[in-house]
């Protein structure tokens, strides 16, 4: 199997990769959600499997919990697919008058072209307005705009005002803004890179609960990154971004961190477990289009028909406490597991 990355949410992304496989897959869950509209883009010993199921069945329960300003973002993107045009109208009136939310609602409006022409310089006009009314919202999201399209390390063209918004609103405890403040310091957006500053804005973010911090925090640790190298850290943030109900959102990090973790056992990266290593391919085989299981097979060749039991059943206990539809390929049966795998 073969997951294509790209950027997401600054931080790069590994390849999950085959040898053998030219499957070109994209995630269901997972994605990048910006309510700016802008368009942006992740045990230290092998245990009895019993012991291991324990622990996966009961440290692995989906969390419902995200930043109140990620969660603040959510409901603000739902209102926006419901408003009509009379609701718009009465923004903008509202908006007109100095009220500072308002103003935040009607440039989102202008910025994704909703119900009026997409016009990015009114939408500009309109969330700096709000911004220097103290909307926190209005902050991160002027700091988010400096970042359009950014794919490279290196400064960025204004990166001062992107600073200074972004820290107005990340020391408000906008945990999105501590997000992008961080990874513009990992990648030296802002005049250069500082692991320290980068690593502190990202812990920030992380205690609150936003899976792209923790996965990014799992990257860093994987990378070094002003931290000493540790796979198992890395496991270890990735497994917190992926422990989040997908369904909440389109919140980067969270598929991110399953291919990650599917990445680490492929190449043998993280102690020896084949039923959690069989888990997670599942995990990732069963969450992209069309599905694939590729790499469930493949594991499957050096495994027990109880071990190929036992990771089919900690996958589907997983995808079912993290409310995903449970996919065929990794359903329980009455016949032996994995049938067209010679298993020893």
């Amino acid at each position: 199997m073969v997951v294509a990355t790209e950027v997401i949410s600054g931080c790069w992304r590994n390849r999950l990769q085959h040898p053998t496989s030219t499957i070109q897959t994209e995630p269901k869950f997972g994605v990048k959600f910006s309510a700016t509209g802008w368009g942006f883009p992740t045990l230290c010993k092998v245990l009895p499997i019993s012991a291991v199921l324990f622990l996966l069945v009961g440290a692995m329960r989906g969390q419902d919990h995200l930043p109140a300003s990620t969660q603040a973002r959510l409901a603000t993107a739902t209102r926006l697919e419901a408003m009509s045009l009379g609701d718009f109208t009465r923004a903008e009136s509202e908006a007109q008058s100095g009220q500072r939310e308002a103003q935040y609602l009607t440039s989102l409006v202008y910025g994704e072209g909703r119900l009026v022409p997409k016009n990015f310089a009114v939408a500009r006009s309109w969330m700096l307005k709000s911004a220097e009314q103290g909307y926190v919202a209005a902050q991160e999201a002027m700091g988010e705009m400096y970042l359009t399209n950014i794919r490279d390390n290196g400064p960025i063209p204004a990166y001062a005002d992107a600073d200074r918004w972004l820290r107005l609103a990340a020391t408000r405890g906008d945990a999105d803004a501590q997000f992008w403040l961080g990874t513009g310091y990992e990648r030296g957006w802002f005049g250069g890179t500082d692991y320290r500053e980068a690593l502190k804005w990202l812990r920030k973010a992380a205690t609150q609960g936003l899976p792209n911090a923790e996965y990014c925090l799992g990257q860093m640790h994987e990378e070094g990154k002003g931290v000493p190298e540790s796979d198992s850290l890395a496991a270890s943030w990735y497994r917190k971004a992926a422990d989040h109900f997908p369904e909440v959102g389109r919140i980067g990090g969270i598929w991110e961190a399953e291919v990650q973790l599917a990445n680490l056992y492929r190449h043998d990266r993280l102690p020896k477990n084949d039923a959690e290593a069989y888990m997670w391919f599942a995990i990732v085989g069963s969450s992209v289009v069309p599905a694939d299981d590729h790499d469930m097979k493949w594991a499957a060749q050096h495994m027990t028909r109880a071990q190929i039991a036992q990771g089919q059943h900690m996958a589907v206990d997983w995808i079912r406490r993290h409310k995903r539809q449970l996919p065929a390929n990794v359903a329980p049966s009455t016949g032996p597991a994995n049938p067209d795998v010679s298993a020893r």
